[in-house]
């Protein structure tokens, strides 16, 4: 396990919330999803980590890290 990986899941847990990838991101939460409404490789990145749990969205904190690494998506 990666430190990136390792901090985040201390942090956040093994899901982030939007406001918690915005704060790691250092992003507005608004601007965050505009953001990830664009066709761009990083949105697409962010968006195949999402998750739906009821009306909630949350993103995988292991996929996060790997994009933050600059792993490659599977």
């Amino acid at each position: 396990m990666n430190s990136t990986l390792k901090y985040l899941q201390n942090v956040y847990g093994p899901l982030m919330s939007l406001e918690a990838l915005a704060k790691t991101l250092d992003r507005s939460p608004q601007g965050l999803r505009v953001s990830l409404n664009t066709k761009s490789d990083i949105s697409m990145a962010i968006n195949s980590t999402k998750r739906k749990i009821g009306r909630r969205v949350y993103f995988r904190t292991e996929g996060i890290a790997k994009m933050i690494d600059g792993e490659n998506q599977e």
